[in-house]
């Protein structure tokens, strides 16, 4: 015999000794004992084809209840806030930034001194043409005086020329002198009035090394600190800004797809970040009509007015905007969860009652993506059905999983 065959037969031999020996045990229980267990086995049985075959009917379902309140139809955008009116202070004139009178934050009015250029160059320049003006001037004087002479002596040869007194010649100088000397009058009162031009301008320019508030504001930038070189031939350079902050500016970024739905005028309200709770209520001032592409989305700037008296709203903030398309108040309010759409045209909710659930025909209002006002077919306190938990599946289904009733 081989070993392999010697090998089975020891199997099976020690196998028929475990039946005969669970036979006698078996049979060596009381016979209350043996039924007892025999239950006991039926029912963990009989649990175990229920659980596989029939424990994913059981339905348990997600309920709200429907409330009355206020519901909004909005188009939402982020937004910066900046000043209304604000005005980039520059120097008009080049020169070295001799003073600056005011910080960053600092309350202004208008007319307020705020920084000094030096004004050296300026004085000089407006001390050599005031020189020039008055040197001209007095040349105008002294022709001026000239002149009288002049017409004195050809009165004097129109006279003795009637008696044939003077030459000709005599005659003809003296007419020549005055027309000569009404000439360089006149010119002379020509380049005095460039003159005061130049003044003028040079004086203007003296008077730009002083920078002075032109609105009532607050400082809040500063670009040119004290000491540094402002070039003004070519742009103006900014040296400060200066903002009214009591009238604030929303600038919204509203996507194409929802700005058809904007309109001047239209309420609008929004938060901030640090105040997420408070709400700033105003309308649309104007939908700009230039777009901006954004990481090839194209964003349209929507500018929203608000009064900031107390200085709350501060340049730069995010806003989170909610343009008011539809509001509708004291109505039933419903998760959209629980609305159906079905293919009919008709619009059905699903209410838990105390014979089970019901679909019942409604009438929809406007709706946002949170919720959905019902003009008619449910009532307030009445549970609707938002969603199915359910066991496993036969198709494979995991316990605890969620369906919805419906989409809106």
């Amino acid at each position: 015999m081989s070993y392999e065959s010697e090998t089975q037969d020891r199997r099976r031999g020690a196998a028929s000794e475990m039946a005969g020996r669970a036979k006698t045990v078996w049979r060596g229980f009381p016979a209350p004992a043996r039924w007892a267990v025999l239950a006991v086995a039926a029912l963990l049985l009989y649990w175990l084809v229920s659980s596989l075959f029939f424990g994913g009917n059981e339905v348990n379902y997600r309920t709200a209840t429907a409330t009355r309140g206020t519901l909004e139809q909005t188009v939402t955008a982020l937004g910066s806030l900046q000043p209304k009116n604000y005005v980039d202070v520059g120097a008009q004139v080049s020169g070295q930034l001799k003073e600056v009178h005011v910080e960053v934050g600092d309350a202004v009015n208008q007319g307020d001194l705020l920084a000094e250029i030096d004004a050296k160059v300026y004085e000089t320049e407006v001390a050599a043409a005031r020189a020039r003006l008055s040197d001209l001037e007095s040349q105008l004087s002294g022709a001026e005086a000239e002149l009288v002479l002049a017409r004195r002596q050809h009165a004097r040869n129109l006279d003795l020329a009637k008696i044939d007194a003077v030459s000709r010649e005599a005659l003809d100088t003296t007419e020549t002198s005055v027309k000569t000397i009404t000439a360089r009058i006149g010119s002379l009162k020509a380049q005095i009035e460039q003159q005061k031009s130049t003044v003028e301008g040079g004086e203007t320019n003296l008077g730009f090394t002083r920078i002075y508030a032109p609105i009532d504001g607050t400082v809040t930038s500063q670009v040119a600190l004290k000491g540094q070189t402002l070039n003004a031939n070519q742009t103006a350079p900014t040296i400060m800004t200066v903002s009214d902050l009591a009238t604030m500016t929303v600038e919204a970024q509203v996507a194409e797809a929802d700005v058809g739905k904007l309109n001047a005028g239209m309420p609008v309200y929004f938060t901030t970040l640090g105040a997420p709770q408070e709400r700033w209520n105003s309308t649309v001032r104007q939908v700009l009509p230039t777009p901006e592409i954004v990481n090839e989305v194209v964003l349209y700037t929507v500018l929203v007015d608000i009064a900031n008296p107390e200085g709350r709203l501060m340049k730069d903030m995010t806003a989170q905007v909610f343009f008011v398309l539809d509001r509708s108040e004291d109505t039933i309010i419903v998760p959209v969860g629980a609305v159906n759409e079905g293919r009919d045209g008709k619009t059905r909710i699903t209410v838990l009652t105390e014979r089970g659930p019901v679909e019942r025909e409604v009438e929809r209002g406007i709706a946002n993506r949170m919720n959905a006002e019902i003009l008619s077919g449910i009532q307030e306190g009445d549970r609707v059905v938002t969603g199915v938990l359910s066991g496993e599946a036969p198709t494979g289904g995991t316990r605890g999983s969620t369906r919805r009733m419906g989409f809106l």
